[in-house]
């Protein structure tokens, strides 16, 4: 009888431990991303390398003080594409970063996907945000939008 109860206690508190920890990585650490007001995202000029603000309409965000690179983005901007690509850098090798289900407007998967078909356009927002990441931005033909942090090559090799 002894061994059932020692058994099942075991048992208990991995449970506990394991709902504990999906919940910390999942939930614990998000807050929403704060943005200083008409300058909520910036991209990197061409010429000069300095960073400026876009039109940005509805930006909702989610950040973290655990890791540079859970910043995650969603926003909409009449800008378009070709516009873009003629003032602002682009970003080689973007990848975007998983963001947790509950953060739905931003889909890493389908994110990566357009990149790599080229119906999306990544752009360099910030070059070294955090020490060795960069903050990257993908638009849309229709002017959906997507922001995340990526570790650039400096950290990456």
């Amino acid at each position: 009888m002894n061994g059932k109860i020692v058994g099942g206690f075991i048992v208990l508190i991995g449970a506990v431990a394991g709902i504990a920890m999906y919940w910390l990585q999942v939930y614990a650490f998000y807050e929403e991303a704060t943005f200083e007001p008409g300058a909520e995202i910036r991209l990197t000029l061409i010429e000069g390398g300095m960073a400026e603000p876009i039109i940005a309409e509805g930006v909702t965000g989610i950040d973290s003080d655990s890791s540079p690179i859970r910043f995650r983005a969603c926003f909409h901007t009449p800008m378009t594409q070709a516009m873009l690509t003629e003032t602002y850098k682009m970003y080689p090798d973007a990848v975007p970063n998983v963001a947790p289900g509950w953060f739905d407007c931003f889909d890493a998967q389908a994110i990566g996907a357009a990149l790599e078909k080229g119906e999306a356009i990544a752009f360099l927002s910030e070059a070294n945000i955090h020490p060795g990441v960069d903050r990257v931005v993908a638009v849309f033909p229709d002017g959906r939008a997507f922001a995340w942090h990526q570790l650039n090559a400096s950290e990456s090799e």
